[in-house]
């Protein structure tokens, strides 16, 4: 994607469209722009899960999400400008900065966005079941 002309994009606006992301807003994470940093960084960090999908797009800096593949264990996968992940609802992860400690990204949503996560365990959420449902469906 084009991040340096992301308001006028033609493919991100294709894919909002297309996905139904109706919600968006932009997040600077860096220790002058983000109230709270210290505490936020700790949060995104801890282990959870959202009962939404998560969508990021990363339109400056750079980071790692982590996220646990089907045997629990982890798998980083980096970030930079330019790049888009969809995190699918009950998907356990977590979020940090890389050594540049910046990260500018767009946060999209369906519909109004919810911000609640779910630090692990977390097992009981429908959002999760299906999610471990997928994975089994997967496998075979």
């Amino acid at each position: 994607l084009d991040a340096d002309n992301y308001e006028t994009d033609p493919c991100l606006k294709e894919i909002r469209r297309a996905e139904n992301y109706s919600w968006m807003d932009i997040v600077t994470i860096h220790k002058d722009k983000l109230p709270n940093y210290e505490e936020k960084i700790k949060t995104f960090y801890e282990e959870h899960l959202h009962l939404d999908d998560e969508i990021r797009y990363i339109l400056e800096g750079s980071g790692y999400f982590d996220v646990r593949d089907k045997d629990d264990k982890w798998i980083r996968i980096s970030m930079e400008k330019g790049d888009m992940i969809t995190l699918p609802a009950g998907i356990y992860h977590r979020f940090t900065l890389d050594e540049n400690n910046y990260v500018k990204a767009m946060r999209l949503f369906v519909g109004e966005p919810v911000w609640t996560a779910y630090n692990r365990p977390a097992d009981d959420f429908p959002a999760r079941k299906q999610y471990i449902k997928f994975l089994a469906n997967e496998a075979q």
